[in-house]
């Protein structure tokens, strides 16, 4: 399986890298309106896999760190160990919450993809709040509220609150809530006389135990062998627990030998708090000075509760296992269930230092807008991840998991402290970077906008790729920890690292309009990067060769008062992907480093349309073919086993090759709007060697919006309102398999992630 949930390859690809071009004509009065910083928001808050954070927009590559902007500025450096979700939701203290490009996206950041984009509601004349409200039929209790008004005069303030009580879609005995956040917001803003601007002092403070973020996300079910699933006796997806009633997590801290006991919910704490001055100043002659800098102090934190091997103990080796556990009294029992699920945990955590400032001076012609900008980002983490193995039951009839031990293997629950994905690294990162864009109206028919970023990277720090005296990395083993000592003798100690890079990015993007309905586009991002510093966590030294990502697309879209269409071919790749896979066999895990790239062909169709008055209709299509190349890696099992793995040519797991979205609404009244969202994922690949793969798949996403009046309104949503049930992503322990393999079989109990499950969900919104 995947070292880590965040370097995998989401479900969802290149969708939005070719349709969302589609927005940038339908607005085609003038080019500076389709090259925007911003396209349509894609619905970028219906999230099927999460009941409250963004949609994660992919282009068919691995997720980059810079995925959601508050002012200006990441919300956070890296979100491992540092969830965006822990310190940001889109609520009542947001102004505005769009979605940038990705030419904007790569210039403005030096990173590959789309960015969520939002800004703070600040202060305004007079008095003025909003608030919100959520819930849903399993208990959830989402409120924000935001206040804001004058002091005195050109003085505002603006206090905002965000408080989240998340049971998820089933009950866990180990912790009350799945999702525990409170984040709050307090802004003091001072404009300059004349409308030239304003001077904003903000500190923003968050506490957040988001526990379903990696632990919660797995189930077990039965392939049929045909991509289909069934549910495994009573065990229903998505609203059965699959973790263990027992919170306690025993562990081995990777920097002193120590063993500790922590919960899954305390583990999870994410803790931050932020100061940020934000300055914009507007001169004569349409020059415009932005600045927005922010410092922030945290505690990030996330714990995966990861599914690894699946052991059938009634089996031909019934013989070798002898599983116990202890009942309510503590008495020890003997365990009679069929199936044995071992887990692995990761606990991740680092202490953050951030600092991070951009400046940006634009200047508007009357047929151009010139723009120079700077970051200067500084990150600082001292971060490990203390890994820790156990087993669990299997309970068929539904009920709460318990642990288990093999007397014949292990003396107690939790064993293999660190041997198999722990992490540590500390140090910083710095990156200092200066870009410039132009966007320009060359004649009324034609348009041009292109950018470039330079970008100075240096990384300084120690990580614990340890070699030994034959120059071969150690890796990592059972109690493994700064200070012990392998069984070669070699001393573990921290290893020092010291990089500086030259990172490069550019875009250019022509719209040429050949009548004033019909035209045609094309754009292409080119970006340079180098490894970051989280990389360097692994017990083997990254590749650090350079990382290039070229991005082009080329369609034609079309305009009349009725319907926008815009058709596309695309092709982006990625090079030198640094990845760690966990493989097993027997029971053994290993962890195997590779680099590897990926490239995906595309071509996408998106249409908007308003047949009749109060109707509109998104319709968009899809079809991709991402693979993986150079993507071969081996390991040698302690058995002698070697596992090798070779997937050059292979449809990147967990990616459809066709995507459908379907969009519609209806004005019923003037204040009552009927809409729905259909998305199709068509057969995805549930392991590297395409030996196994599920079927297509719908999300659908409904609801009904009333205003009431100017102050009240009320919605109601449904998610998944077909009720479809089922697997998605990968299944667990399986990347050795290959088709061969594959081919017998059936109706065999897997474990892996699940759609998300019916749901009710009721808001309200009252402005004051």
């Amino acid at each position: 399986m995947y070292y880590k949930d965040y370097k995998r390859f989401s479900a969802i690809a290149l969708a939005s890298v070719m349709a969302i071009a589609a927005n940038a004509q339908k607005e085609n009065g003038t080019s500076k309106s389709s090259n925007s910083k911003e396209e349509g928001d894609r619905n970028v808050m219906l999230n099927a896999a999460s009941a409250n954070g963004p949609r994660e927009i992919q282009i068919g590559l691995p997720s980059a760190d810079v995925n959601v902007l508050e002012n200006g500025l990441p919300v956070t450096y890296a979100t491992n160990p540092h969830p965006v979700n822990a310190t940001w939701r889109s609520d009542a203290s947001l102004s505005h919450v769009g979605l940038l490009k990705i030419s904007e996206t790569a210039i403005t950041t030096g990173n590959i993809g789309y960015a969520v984009n939002s800004q703070t509601q600040l202060g305004k004349e007079g008095f003025q709040g909003v608030l919100n409200y959520k819930t849903n039929h399993f208990g959830l209790q989402e409120m924000s509220l935001n206040l804001n008004g004058s002091l005195a005069k050109d003085l505002f303030y603006s206090v905002s609150a965000y408080q989240d009580f998340d049971p998820g879609t089933f009950k866990l005995r180990s912790t009350q809530y799945q999702d525990r956040t409170q984040i709050y917001k307090a802004a003091l803003t001072k404009r300059y006389a004349e409308g030239r601007g304003e001077l904003t002092a903000m500190y923003k403070y968050s506490n957040s135990h988001p526990v379903y973020n990696y632990a919660t996300q797995s189930a077990p079910f039965i392939y049929v062998g045909d991509g289909s699933v069934k549910e495994f006796g009573k065990f229903k997806l998505g609203t059965t627990s699959y973790l263990p009633k027992d919170a306690n997590i025993t562990y081995r801290d990777m920097r002193t030998g120590e063993l500790k006991q922590t919960s899954l919910y305390d583990y999870d704490e994410n803790r931050s708090s932020e100061v940020s001055l934000l300055n914009n100043l507007r001169f004569g002659d349409g020059f415009n000075w932005k600045t927005s800098v922010r410092y922030d102090h945290a505690r990030g934190a996330f714990v995966y509760q990861t599914p690894m091997q699946l052991i059938d103990t009634k089996g031909d080796n019934a013989s070798a296992y002898n599983y116990m556990y202890s009942d309510a009294m503590g008495a020890q029992q003997k365990y009679d269930g069929r199936y044995v699920q071992t887990r692995m945990s990761c606990l991740n955590a680092g202490t953050i230092d951030e600092l991070l400032f951009t400046s940006e001076l634009s200047k508007s012609f009357s047929t151009s807008t010139l723009r120079v900008g700077m970051n200067e980002w500084f990150y600082d983490i001292d971060y490990c991840s203390n890994t820790t193995m156990y087993d669990q039951s299997v309970p068929e009839d539904g009920s709460y998991a318990v642990r288990l031990w093999d007397t014949n293997k292990n003396a107690s629950v939790f064993y293999d402290f660190n041997k198999n994905a722990s992490e540590y690294y500390k140090g910083h990162e710095n990156k200092l970077a200066l870009y410039l864009t132009h966007d320009w109206d060359i004649t009324p028919k034609l348009n041009a906008y292109y950018g470039a970023r330079i970008e100075w990277q240096r990384l300084k720090g120690e990580n614990a790729a340890v070699k030994n005296a034959d120059g071969e990395y150690v890796g990592r083993f059972a109690d493994y920890y700064l200070g012990t000592t392998a069984a070669d003798g070699t001393k573990i100690a921290p290893v020092n690292m010291k990089y500086d890079w030259l990172n490069y990015d550019f875009t250019a993007a022509l719209t040429y309009k050949l009548t004033k309905s019909f035209g045609f586009t094309g754009d292409f991002t080119y970006i340079v990067q180098h490894p970051n510093i989280s990389t360097f966590a692994p017990a083997s030294m990254p590749n650090t060769d350079k990382i290039s990502v070229p991005l082009g697309r080329a369609g034609i879209y079309f305009n009349n008062k009725w319907l926008s269409l815009t058709s596309l071919f695309s092709y982006i790749s990625k090079s030198n992907n640094n990845s760690t896979l966990n493989l097993q066999h027997d029971g053994e895990i290993k962890a195997a480093p590779l680099t590897y790239d990926i490239q995906t062909w595309g071509w996408t169709t998106d249409v908007v349309a308003h047949p009749f008055k109060g109707f509109d209709f998104h319709f968009l299509f899809t079809y991709q073919k991402p693979t993986y190349k150079k993507y071969e890696t081996s390991v040698k099992f302690s058995s002698g086993y070697e596992g090798k793995i070779n997937a050059t040519g292979n449809i990147v797991a967990e990616v459809p090759q066709v995507l459908l979205e379907l969009d519609p609404s209806y004005m019923i009244t003037p204040t009552l709007k009927l809409w729905a969202s259909f998305r199709y994922f068509s057969k995805t690949y549930a392991n590297i060697n395409e030996a196994y793969y599920f079927n297509g798949h719908w999300e659908t996403f409904g609801g009904l919006n009333w205003q009431a009046n100017k102050r009240v309104s009320l919605g109601c949503t449904v998610v998944n309102f077909l009720n479809q049930t089922g697997a998605k992503g990968s299944i667990a322990g399986a990347e050795l398999i290959t088709k061969d393999e594959a081919k017998g079989i059936k109706n065999q109990l897997m474990t892996g992630s699940y759609l998300r499950p019916f749901t009710v969900e009721f808001s309200a919104s009252l402005k004051f």
